[in-house]
């Protein structure tokens, strides 16, 4: 996710505050930076494609490049490659309007083509750049700074998060839409940020934006509008620094905020390992492994992913099998001819590690698949393929789930004999909007609240869908409380029919309209003849919604990545459901991040 930082009132120490808060932004992911600078010579403008570090050193080799306020950008690449055109800041045609922007534009194209039929001149392959052109557009016209700003951002559609400077204005312009922006609040000076770490060292007073929310920060300090321009007051809260109670964005949890990363969270597993053009997949770290059989081994969620693996290969003609982690150090010693992965979000399991140790221990080759870098899982395994979600606060895994899964298609594509599958490719590179749509648009905060008062929820799937529902049933009773249970699709009939009342939500995910889909929507006829409330899961492929009460849309996509994005809404309706219930979401009692106890 690409990162903000803006300041007023820091003197000569401007841009210093904006290197020091982009090396705070640098944990969300980036390819590039830059920085823009309002004084008496007016906008400049510096950015590099790359690191920090290449920034600093452009910055270092060029002279008098200073201002009394200004923002900078780390980006994560969307509309375009990562080059030094399309790194933020972005300008105008006159070079007098700079902006940053997180999100996506989504009517940039047609704006782009009239911008274009008007005389203006782009730069870049980016969406974010049509903003300083409408605000140049609205100079033009005669408005000042705040004004032309608001009349771009009424033309835009999309989320964002936008900061604008103008020559000869001494204010910096804000606009939030579903991408989260916070204001630092200090004696004399003001910061903006996508998060708090970006300026905590400076002040610990925030006042977090909502949806809709425009601020002007300026000499005399800051000031949040609505649409209309009409002031609104907004509290100024004191943070703690301790990590996890700092870093929301805004977000009421931190669980909420790490569903809603994941579109970035996916992207940066998938960074440098999949060539579209090529048709290939390639994970360095893993060298020639061409393992014979893989065994995989977790706990909790990581064992849903694993068992959503294990199907991945099954299907490819890898022999493999999921194993819980805690079973598997405790029976019979593994082939040694098999590649023993490891499942651990953390790295740290004691469950999971003990399983590596004994494969270890009897000759087996061992593979670490993690997000924690320098974590002792990846240290002491033979390989490592780290899933790059970046830092997950919350307890109930979210993020970290859907890259195990993007990991494992990528592992089952490296280790399978013969070319790569183009069709999987192409969906894994869509995945992330994919993701996205459904975060934009997702009903699942309805369909909490009109299934609130049940007595348990049940969720059933097929095939790839079967570990979806297990880990949409554990995301629900570990942050509900609520009972929650999960099942094959085909062994509902053989027991837990006897549990499913008038009561009892069935959530089904049915994706296609092969045999697969047809058998689910059988069992979802069944429990539909004893009164239960039935919740879809679906691309809209089969006629599943005839059946249904609610539904919840997933974009129509591959069957591997389709189960993906099934799970992004199973979290949804777990977070409402809890929020509702006024649950600890981000610490639900007696679990823990990381279980380091067998």
């Amino acid at each position: 996710m690409c990162g903000i930082i803006g300041c007023v009132g820091c003197g000569d120490q401007t841009l210093t505050t904006l290197v020091h808060g982009l090396s705070k932004l640098e944990y969300r992911g980036y390819d590039s930076a830059g920085v823009a600078l309002v004084g008496d010579d007016g906008l400049q403008v510096v950015k590099k494609a790359g690191e920090l570090d290449s920034l600093r050193g452009e910055l270092d080799a060029l002279e008098g490049v200073s201002g009394t306020l200004g923002v900078g950008h780390t980006r994560w690449s969307t509309h375009g490659p990562p080059t030094d055109e399309n790194a933020h800041p972005h300008q105008d045609c006159t070079g007098d309007v700079g902006v940053v922007h997180n999100g996506i534009i989504e009517n940039y194209q047609s704006l782009r083509d009239e911008l274009e039929s008007a005389g203006h001149t782009f730069e870049s392959d980016t969406d974010t750049e049509v903003v300083p052109h409408l605000v140049e557009e609205g100079l033009e016209d005669g408005l000042d700074a705040e004004a032309a700003f608001r009349e771009a951002v009424s033309r835009l559609d999309g989320a964002f998060a936008l900061a604008c400077v103008v020559a000869g204005s001494d204010a910096v312009l804000v606009a939030r839409n579903d991408s989260p922006l916070v204001l630092g609040i200090d004696d004399g000076a003001t910061y903006l940020a996508s998060d708090v770490p970006a300026f905590r060292e400076f002040t610990d007073r925030v006042v977090y934006l909502d949806d809709g929310e425009f601020a002007r920060l300026d000499a005399d300090g800051w000031r949040v509008s609505d649409v209309k321009g009409e002031t609104i007051e907004k509290s100024v809260e004191t943070v703690e620094w301790d990590a996890e109670d700092t870093g929301k964005s805004g977000y009421d949890h931190f669980m909420l905020k790490e569903i809603h990363e994941q579109p970035r969270a996916l992207r940066q597993c998938l960074q440098g390992r999949v060539d579209e053009l090529g048709g290939t997949v390639t994970l360095e770290e893993l060298g020639d492994l061409e393992p014979d059989r893989i065994h995989l081994v977790a706990a909790g969620t990581s064992y849903h992913a694993a068992v959503y693996g294990s199907q991945l290969l099954q299907a490819d003609g890898v022999p493999a099998q999921a194993f819980f982690a805690h079973e598997y150090a405790s029976s019979p010693p593994p082939d040694t001819d098999a590649l023993v992965v490891g499942v651990s979000q953390s790295g740290e399991t004691a469950d999971t590690l003990s399983a590596t140790r004994t494969a270890r221990r009897h000759g087996a080759e061992t593979l670490a698949l993690t997000n924690t870098v320098g974590s002792t899982m990846a240290r002491e395994c033979d390989h490592v393929c780290y899933i790059r979600s970046g830092p997950e606060i919350g307890v109930a895994a979210t993020k970290t789930f859907a890259g195990q899964q993007t990991a494992l298609n990528l592992l089952t594509q490296v280790a399978t004999p013969g070319p790569s599958d183009r069709d999987v490719i192409e969906a894994l590179r869509e995945l992330p909007s994919d993701t996205q749509e459904i975060l934009d648009e997702s009903n699942a905060e309805t369909v909490a609240e009109e299934l609130l008062d049940s007595d348990a929820y049940f969720f059933i799937g097929r095939a790839l869908n079967y570990p979806v529902a297990l880990e949409g049933a554990l995301k629900m009773k570990e942050i509900t409380y609520k009972h929650a249970e999960g099942f094959a699709a085909g062994e509902l009939k053989h027991g837990p029919l006897a549990l499913v009342t008038g009561n009892t939500p069935v959530f089904a995910t049915v994706v296609g309209d092969g045999e697969l889909a047809r058998k689910t929507i059988g069992n979802v006829k069944e429990v539909e003849a004893r009164d239960a409330p039935v919740v879809a899961v679906t691309d809209g492929v089969s006629d599943v919604k005839r059946y249904a009460d609610h539904v919840l849309e997933v974009p129509d996509t591959h069957p591997r990545t389709a189960a993906i994005l099934a799970n992004v809404q199973l979290q949804l309706v777990s977070y409402y459901t809890a929020a509702k219930l006024g649950r600890s979401i981000d610490k639900p009692r007696n679990l823990a991040k990381s279980v380091t106890v067998e």
